[in-house]
């Protein structure tokens, strides 16, 4: 059987080096690519893909809301994360999404193929490290601190996607836009999020999400 793959990602280099990859692979073919979203959803209206490779930093794009549209309008595509974030703060969410597997792009080339047939053959993938953080989060086990960034892994996603856009210059009236929330719930969400991450004013946190988007991408 060949299975149908679409790739979604912003940068089209890498979408062909990645096709060609996949192609190496008897079972699969690469039927389509786009770097946003909206050629993502234009691409699943006219293909009907067994598997979707997504990247999460689709520039001003949310990668974890894009894979909820994926399976709203193709409810049977398996989705596996191919992405540049640290997958300590962005796997699980990923899985909580609806994707069936995630991978950091650093892992070699026989890696990615390994994970692509584990969630095609219906499991779940994620790296050793990962599995055995979520199972020490699980029993309680896991209290060390990762780093001066770990703080982050207590805001919920949507705060997660705000501090993410601080981090990539917009500000509150464009987040608002971006996100069809009014500016008042935008400032709300910086308050809980200047709270969360222990920072004194929104100078230290446009700082922070700057620091932290250059350091997840």
């Amino acid at each position: 059987m060949e299975y149908s793959v679409i790739i979604i990602d912003d940068h089209p280099l890498f979408s062909r080096g990645l096709a060609q990859l996949i192609e190496t692979q008897k079972s699969y073919k690469v039927i389509g690519m786009a770097k946003d979203r909206m050629e993502a959803i234009t691409l699943l209206n006219n293909t009907k893909p067994n598997l979707a490779i997504v990247d999460l930093n689709l520039g001003h794009e949310d990668g974890l809301e894009l894979i909820k549209d994926i399976l709203i309008q193709k409810p049977s595509t398996k989705i596996l994360v191919l992405s540049m974030h640290d997958e300590r703060f962005y796997a699980e969410r990923a899985l909580k999404a609806g994707a069936k597997g995630y991978i950091m792009k650093a892992e070699a080339e026989s890696q990615v193929i390994n994970a692509i047939n584990t969630v095609m053959n219906g499991e779940i993938y994620l790296s050793q490290s990962e599995k055995q953080r979520l199972i020490e989060i699980s029993k309680g086990l896991h209290t060390d601190r990762i780093d001066s960034f770990d703080t982050i892994s207590r805001l919920s996603d949507r705060q997660l996607q705000i501090f993410t856009l601080i981090g990539k210059g917009l500000g509150t009236v464009e987040i608002a836009s971006k996100l069809n929330l009014s500016i008042k719930t935008i400032d709300t969400h910086k308050e809980n999020i200047k709270t969360k991450l222990h920072c004194a004013s929104s100078a230290e946190l446009r700082q922070m999400a700057i620091e932290w988007t250059n350091k997840a991408v």
